[in-house]
């Protein structure tokens, strides 16, 4: 038998000579866009694919190209004779060509003509070299320092212009503090106006996300229209984007303002000390805290009456802006303050009737979904079953919501007829179950089907949420919530199981998928056959 020899090299030893060198970083001159932020949209809207975090403008680049060749097109349709010549139906060349010449000459003409046509000009061949993306930083602030020193001065007479509103929003972009601040200065007094402009109301966005120096003074131009301008189809999406993405709580008290009626809104002051600053974070509590008897009935009426508006008015998208359910919540929190309970009751039941059928616009943020289940925690076991008609189209969707799924599982906590929701929430969960396994929020509302508020998925203060509506419960729901639960799992084991049975091998591969695998083999009710 041949003997194996055995090799006596060694490896090398590492290096003596010191630590290791870092990694170079390799520094690129490309500045990196930055991530916009987005509003949650309603999950009654179809999914998107392009969804999710990009670092592209979104829609106000789409509109904005769109405006950029319909200003070609128009550019184009001023010479009707050089594009639309039938070259056939033409007896004498020279003649057409000397009409293309006289007719060029008119559009010259009256393109000069225009106000501000050579500013213009000037500032167009500026702005593209200005807004391209892969220059360098300093390049690209020369540029911007260069736009600024032709548009200075003539903001407020050529940011109407579609076009030049997109030269400006350009400097705002990617202009410095002072740039920005000239243009707001400039512009102050006129964003109501322009948050109303199919191009202008993006400047006005810009302005609200990039200047926070100026941010309170722009919105208080909104006072005494906010509502108005919500149902406004430009300005509304303003508002809804300062409000969720931009303001801090002081000024999204601004804009909450209009909605405690004309009495608060021509009586209140500026806020110029922290106390009163303090006070207006409050939101509509605040208000009433030095009001009683009719004053204080007044102002409860007035939100009731601007809420019903926007609810009477579902068509204009109003109904699904966090602002609006920012000010619904605000409502039924004050309720709880009326001292005499019919009245309560009374309130509770009026404000419940105008929006029963939009509830599934308002569950995707933090106030619209707490509103929600306020309805279900204090509602009849008639309005608890309406509720659920509105919300079964889209419980998949909501159940991989962080939000719209509190609605869920709140349904699932106060509704005593298991039967009604095992038929019209469980079934729709437990048959997407090989999708919601995927995600953290899916795996959530597969978990409160069979271990709900475990602290091995849930945390405190995702249990502390949930748990908001149980005092309200123990009034309102007559079954046994052990048992309520024990039933639920009941309904959805079977399912379960069964998508173990066909799918479990593959799904436990993935670390969440697995999680959810153990969960349903330990704690779901029947038998499992995972050999044939």
């Amino acid at each position: 038998m041949p003997t194996v020899q055995r090799s006596t090299k060694k490896r090398p030893s590492a290096s003596q000579a010191g630590p290791t060198a870092k990694k170079v970083r390799v520094t690129t001159t490309i500045a990196r866009e930055e991530v916009v932020k987005r509003r949650k949209q309603p999950v009654t809207l179809p999914v998107r694919e392009s969804d999710g975090e990009s670092s592209d403008e979104g829609d106000e680049d789409q509109l904005e190209d769109v405006a950029e060749l319909k200003d070609d097109d128009e550019d184009a349709g001023s010479e009707p004779a050089e594009m639309s010549v039938d070259a056939a139906g033409q007896k004498d060349s020279n003649a057409t060509r000397e009409s293309h010449k006289v007719q060029r000459a008119l559009y010259e003409q009256r393109k000069a003509a225009k106000p501000h046509s050579q500013l213009l000009v000037d500032a167009k061949r500026v702005w593209s070299l200005a807004r391209q993306k892969n220059i360098p930083p300093a390049e690209r602030q020369q540029h911007v320092r260069n736009l600024m020193g032709i548009v200075e001065g003539k903001v407020k007479d050529i940011v109407l212009k579609h076009d030049a509103s997109r030269i400006i929003q350009t400097i705002v972009k990617y202009g410095g503090r002072k740039e920005r601040d000239q243009i707001a200065s400039e512009l102050k007094g006129h964003f109501k106006q322009l948050s109303q402009g199919k191009y202008s109301k993006f400047l006005v966005s810009k302005l609200i996300r990039h200047c926070s120096s100026h941010r309170e003074s722009i919105l208080s131009e909104f006072h005494g229209c906010v509502l108005r301008l919500l149902l406004h189809r430009e300005a509304s999406g303003v508002l809804a984007d300062a409000f969720e993405l931009y303001a801090n709580a002081y000024e999204r008290s601004i804009l909450l303002r209009d909605f405690y009626g004309k009495e608060v809104t021509l009586f209140s002051t500026n806020h110029r000390t922290e106390a009163d600053r303090e006070k207006a974070k409050r939101g509509l509590r605040g208000v009433l805290e030095d009001t009683e008897g009719d004053r204080k009935k007044r102002i409860l009426s007035a939100v009731k009456e601007n809420l019903t508006t926007i609810f009477n008015n579902p068509d204009k998208g109003t109904v699904t802006l966090a602002i609006v359910h920012r000010a619904l919540w605000e409502y039924l929190a004050a309720i709880y303050d009326v001292e005499d309970e019919r009245e309560r009751e009374k309130l509770r039941r009026e404000i419940f009737e105008s929006c029963q059928d939009i509830l599934a616009e308002m569950v995707h943020t933090k106030d619209g979904s707490r509103a929600v289940r306020e309805f279900l925690a204090f509602g009849t076991a008639k309005d608890r079953k309406h509720v659920i008609k509105i919300v079964k189209p889209h419980v998949a969707r909501m159940c991989v919501d962080d939000e719209a799924q509190l609605v869920i599982f709140t349904a699932l906590d106060v509704i005593d007829d298991t039967k009604l929701t095992a038929k019209s929430l469980v079934s729709d969960i437990t048959s997407n179950a090989e999708t919601f396994v995927t995600t953290p929020q899916g795996r959530r509302s597969l978990f409160y089907l069979l271990v709900p508020r475990t602290r091995r998925h849930f945390t405190p203060a995702q249990i502390g949420v949930i748990a908001e509506t149980d005092s309200i419960r123990e009034k309102t729901s007559k079954k046994d919530s052990d048992v309520r639960s024990a039933e639920i799992r009941q309904a959805a084991s079977p399912s379960l199981l069964k998508f173990v049975e066909e799918k479990g091998a593959e799904v436990a591969r993935d670390t969440g998928g697995s999680l959810a695998v153990l969960e349903i083999m330990l704690y779901a009710e029947g038998g499992l056959c995972l050999y044939p």
